[in-house]
């Protein structure tokens, strides 16, 4: 099922930001001109990756600088740690997610 989750206006070019599909928190992050989404609580100890900071593809836990490749959810500081990846796709102004 596809959700609206935000709008393209509001998630800025190298950023991320929380965003909530079905009560679940989703890490919402625009890099290169392409929207990505990942499960938002960080396997270390919840840290919310969805403000964190992000370098290209890499989002580092703003709680214990742990890093992951937002693409790929592949987790860089702990392997096999990857976090879920949701589809995403545009309509008009809209973002939605597969959940």
């Amino acid at each position: 099922m596809w959700v609206k989750v935000a709008k393209i206006s509001e998630v800025e070019e190298g950023s991320g930001r929380v965003v909530e599909a079905n009560s679940q928190q989703i890490a919402l992050f625009k890099t290169d001109g392409k929207f990505y989404a990942i499960d938002n609580l960080c396997h270390h100890r919840g840290g919310p990756l969805g403000e964190g900071c992000l370098e290209g593809t890499t989002v580092t836990c703003p709680w214990h600088a742990w890093t992951y490749n937002v693409t790929t959810g592949e987790c860089q500081s702990v392997p096999d740690a990857n976090q879920k990846c949701f589809k995403v796709k545009t309509e008009g102004e809209d973002i939605l997610v597969e959940v």
